[in-house]
């Protein structure tokens, strides 16, 4: 399936990074191969080689430019399935145990960002839940209750307060700080080239073909090479055709996303949005975010897996409803140009966790799938517990929380 489909800025940016790297020739050998070059397998690639462990990263086609290249890239700490949701579904503790986790990678992906010195507009903002429905406005407040009560600092928006926030006529809303947005493409080349200084092998147009696994390694075919690892971990989103036991396990979705040409001054100050990322209580929801060069990225209208011969159709008539649901929301939206729309894939699962770890059909293998609308956070964590558990570091109970069996 194709990835995406549509021009993402983040692709037509004039100093968008051209990087390339070879095609895999030959053999070649390391402690863990990783197979996807997303921002996942990015960041993973980048702890693995950052701990000293031999690296090799696969990419079938070019490193950053599938669904990451799809991304709006709201880093954000709160699941797609609300606290009350996980905790109904999961426990107090366990619940708490997630959102704690999700919030430390956030601060994780913000340093190494930093550290690494890698140019990718990085901003931490706050985020604004939003509902535009009074029947809803009940509901959030207990999500808030919760969330305050379990320690998880967050500020209550009533109508008057979100107004004057953000431009928006809604109902009521929770405000919460420590979340990020970036350029998603630049973020993972950075990543992509910090684990290459550090020794990692990065091979594109290298797409894995078969992967044979004993009791003392992984072999990874490709068409002109092969890897030999003590370990592979599987970062491509979702399950594959080479996994397709595993697929029952995620829902593949459609989002779409327009960005606007860049705003002046008073353009802004009439939408009266302030520099948060907004997303709403709808089913599916809706998100927006400012772009460091005033754009206004907005997102959503999500749609379950059309046929390859009717996709096209969906993305015409889904970025239409976008539009008209962002102009209902922001009148002020009517008159502003839309310069680029496109639509990506990605996998959903049933609590809109991923999935990460090891899976008993699978020798020596790990995995690192399924992030649903919290792709960066969530890849982030990943890579934290797969070094961890490689390295035998500890963190086994966090990963439990992730595991293939948990619905049992």
């Amino acid at each position: 399936m194709r990835l995406r489909i549509g021009v993402p800025m983040w692709l037509s940016r004039r100093d968008a990074p051209k990087r390339r790297y070879p095609l895999l020739r030959g053999a070649a050998t390391a402690d863990v191969a990783i197979v996807g070059g997303g921002i996942t397998g990015a960041g993973i690639a980048q702890a693995f080689a950052e701990a000293g462990v031999k690296v090799a990263l696969l990419e079938s086609k070019l490193v950053g430019r599938g669904s990451t290249a799809a991304s709006t890239a709201l880093v954000m700490h709160e699941t797609d399935e609300g606290f009350t949701d996980l905790r109904r579904r999961y426990g107090p503790r366990r619940a708490e145990r997630v959102w704690e986790l999700s919030r430390a990678s956030v601060r994780h992906l913000v340093a190494t960002v930093r550290r690494l010195g890698i140019d990718c507009d990085l901003t931490e903002c706050d985020a604004v839940h939003f509902t535009t429905r009074d029947e809803r406005v009940a509901e959030l407040f207990r999500e808030y209750t919760r969330r305050r009560d379990a320690g998880f600092t967050a500020t209550w928006l009533d109508a008057a307060a979100l107004r004057a926030a953000t431009g928006i006529d809604g109902a009521g809303a929770i405000r919460t700080r420590h979340n990020a947005q970036l350029d998603p493409y630049r973020a993972c080349i950075g990543l992509v080239r910090a684990a290459a200084q550090r020794g990692a092998q990065i091979f594109e147009r290298s797409t894995v073909q078969r992967i044979d696994s004993s009791n003392r390694e992984v072999l990874l075919h490709t068409r002109a090479g092969t890897v030999t690892a003590d370990r592979v971990i599987v970062a491509t989103g979702y399950a594959t055709p080479a996994f397709a036991p595993l697929a029952g396990r995620f829902r593949m979705n459609h989002t779409y996303v327009l960005a606007t040409r860049r705003l002046k001054a008073h353009e802004r100050r009439a939408l009266g949005l302030g520099d948060f990322l907004l997303w709403d209580t709808e089913r599916p929801y809706h998100y927006a975010r400012w772009t460091a060069d005033g754009r206004l990225l907005l997102g959503g209208n999500d749609r379950a897996l059309v046929p390859p011969s009717r996709r096209r159709r969906a993305f015409a008539s889904s970025r239409r409803q976008l539009h008209d649901d962002y102009v209902s929301l922001l009148p002020v939206l009517r008159d502003i140009e839309i310069e680029y729309a496109w639509e990506g894939l990605f996998a959903h699962t049933r609590d809109g966790l991923p999935y990460i770890g090891a899976h008993r059909r699978y020798p020596r293998h790990l995995f690192a799938l399924g992030y649903g609308g919290n792709g960066m956070t969530f890849g982030f964590l990943a890579a934290r517990l797969l070094v961890d558990a490689f390295l035998n570091r500890g963190n086994h109970d966090d990963l439990e929380l992730f595991k293939f069996g948990r619905f049992r």
